[in-house]
């Protein structure tokens, strides 16, 4: 696969990054169990194809994403590894609760943490997870400023951060890099972030270009139905209603375009977020090695203008 300079960052990374949310397992927003055995191979073979970058964050699964990975990469080239911080948990507490921290000292228990669980020396980018509390992004920011000085991370971001929060972000620090939600069914970034990055040579990584699933073709009312106890989209709006029937029809379009392009309706979504000049690559989740070649063609494929009408069309007369 062809690399990207990756923003303000010395990184050159693959259009396509291996998301790892879904394999952290069970927690309150998790995805339901899964297979660690099966999560390490879908690893092992995105490396294989060229994918040269995992995203994480400590949270998924409370810590235990972190951990997958970490045995998925032992002892063969190391992928950049980037993750992220501000979400905390108490490991005894049965409700498995989670709370926002930008506090210097939870920060920095973070950051050791997460080096143990993926079982490396340096992260290559640690990111601010969510920018909350809101008064303590300066605090938070600093933090991170100072890590990058001191070795325990190569490169410092920041996730779902708007333009002011970036600004104010940017008085301590340049924000090397921003991760925001970017998809058909969530494109708000377009109006103010991205074209904010591509003034500024943010790198962005999008997440959820397939909105978690929706857009891959092989998601159908029945399977919503039938998703595991567990798994946060079960009652998410975008699944349920006259949300999941539009979003539904879209993916049916997709599938379309995808069948005139010998390429599926996910790659077609993937494809329409890497469109916009101000992305710089995607985040996308796999938990089986066969879904690997679906991202990794995205990574190559290109819509043509009359696919790019067909979705403008759908997306203007279905708001």
């Amino acid at each position: 696969m062809q690399k990207v300079r990756f923003g303000k960052t010395d990184m050159q990374i693959t259009p396509i990054g291996l998301g790892a949310w879904a394999i952290g397992g069970p927690w309150k927003v998790g995805w339901g169990p899964q297979d660690d055995h099966e999560s390490e191979n879908t690893i092992k073979h995105a490396l294989d194809l060229g994918i040269n970058w995992i995203d994480t964050a400590a949270v998924y699964g409370l810590g235990h994403s972190e951990e997958v990975v970490g045995r998925a990469i032992k002892g063969r080239e190391r992928p950049y590894i980037f993750t992220k911080c501000s979400l905390i948990w108490e490991e005894n507490d049965e409700e498995r609760g989670v709370a926002n921290s930008l506090k210097a000292t939870s920060i920095r228990r973070e950051v050791e943490e997460s080096l143990r669980r993926l079982d490396i020396d340096m992260i290559d980018l640690y990111q601010i997870h969510w920018p909350f509390p809101d008064p303590d992004i300066e605090e938070g920011w600093n933090t991170l400023a100072e890590l990058k000085k001191e070795g325990k991370v190569r490169h410092i971001g920041v996730s779902n951060f708007s333009v002011e929060q970036m600004q104010r972000a940017e008085k301590i620090a340049p924000v090397e890099t921003l991760q925001p939600p970017y998809s058909l069914i969530h494109p708000d970034v377009e109006k103010e972030i991205l074209p904010y990055c591509g003034r500024n040579d943010i790198g962005a990584i999008v997440y959820s270009p397939m909105a978690s699933g929706l857009l891959t073709g092989s998601m159908s009312k029945e399977r919503v139905n039938h998703l595991a106890e567990g798994d946060w989209r079960k009652t998410h709006p975008d699944f349920t209603g006259a949300n999941l029937e539009r979003n539904l029809q879209l993916a049916a379009l997709l599938g379309l375009i995808g069948q005139e392009n010998n390429v599926t309706a996910g790659t077609v979504a993937i494809a329409w977020t890497l469109r916009n000049p101000a992305v710089t690559a995607a985040i996308v989740g796999a938990r089986h090695p066969q879904q690997i070649a679906e991202l990794v063609a995205a990574a190559d494929f290109r819509l043509g203008v009359r696919d790019l009408q067909l979705i403008s069309s759908f997306v203007a007369e279905h708001s």
